[in-house]
């Protein structure tokens, strides 16, 4: 029986620790050949190193799967075009990007300096339209179609206290997700995102996990969806925002009211406010 990504190439950003080595592992498990994307740093984006990344290729090989390291940033057009170089030095094409490299520097926004704002910026959201961009572009030349999977969040759909930065680069994501999803559709590039919550070295620590386990809320739970978005399974899909928590997947949606209509003229800020109940539900 043929695996559900056998062959394929999948780029896999952030692949050294948490839900990015997961997925990796899922992936080859599945039959794709895995360029394994970390820059070796800590959660709030010091340091780097190869070792992250070297372990979870060694783990893929030593289960029998193909996999090749890549230490380059996402957060620069030059660390993207070398994560796909590495790809297409090895393997010769991509058919699959999963965007998942993240860091945290929670603060309030009255307490955020430029550095906070800018560097989660720079990883998440210019790291996840640099990668993409370059990919696509593979894509295009290929002629055969592609997957994309980005990773955005509740932080950035919903909101989360002292994740202004985060919550930013996140929603812009999603809002790349969709556009994007628009963009490549002639191309038969789908563009889809995961937006998980689990327990992972960037979370362990949050209120929000005290005393959740990852047996029950572990990062194991979201690799399943995000192979799923990056097979043929999902071919008819596009555009689509997948909210993974343990063993619930949902679907996020933006959507508006009914609202009210003026017959005529303009309304006043004291019917807006009058009839409130009315334009919100």
């Amino acid at each position: 029986m043929a695996k559900l990504l056998e062959g394929k190439v999948a780029i896999i950003t952030g692949a050294g620790a948490g839900i990015g080595r997961e997925h990796a592992l899922y992936f080859a498990r599945e039959g794709a050949k895995v360029v394994v994307n970390d820059l070796g740093g800590d959660r709030h984006g010091g340091g780097r190193g190869g070792e992250a990344a070297d372990k979870t290729v060694a783990d893929i090989k030593a289960a029998g799967g193909e996999a090749v390291a890549n230490y380059d940033s996402v957060a620069t057009r030059e660390g993207a075009d070398g994560i796909l170089w590495s790809a297409l030095a090895k393997y010769g094409r991509v058919d699959i990007l999963v965007n998942n490299a993240g860091i945290l520097r929670d603060r309030t926004i009255v307490n955020m300096s430029d550095q906070d704002l800018n560097v989660v910026l720079d990883v998440h959201l210019k790291g996840t339209f640099f990668c993409m961009q370059a990919v696509a572009r593979q894509m295009k030349v290929q002629g055969a179609g592609g997957r994309i999977v980005n990773t955005t969040s509740l932080s950035g759909l919903i909101g989360n206290f002292g994740q202004g930065n985060y919550g930013a680069a996140k929603g812009g994501i999603y809002s790349l997700t969709r556009i994007a999803a628009l963009e490549f559709a002639k191309m038969r590039v789908t563009v889809n995102a995961v937006a998980p919550v689990a327990v992972t070295r960037m979370t362990e620590d949050l209120p929000m996990m005290a005393g959740v386990s990852t047996a029950d809320l572990g990062p194991q739970f979201i690799s399943p969806v995000a192979a799923f978005l990056a097979s043929d399974l999902a071919a008819d899909l596009t555009g689509q925002i997948v909210g993974v928590q343990g063993r619930k997947v949902f679907q996020y949606r933006m959507e508006e009211t009914d609202g009210v209509t003026r017959d005529d003229g303009m309304w006043t800020p004291a019917e807006l406010k009058e009839r409130w109940a009315e334009i919100s539900r």
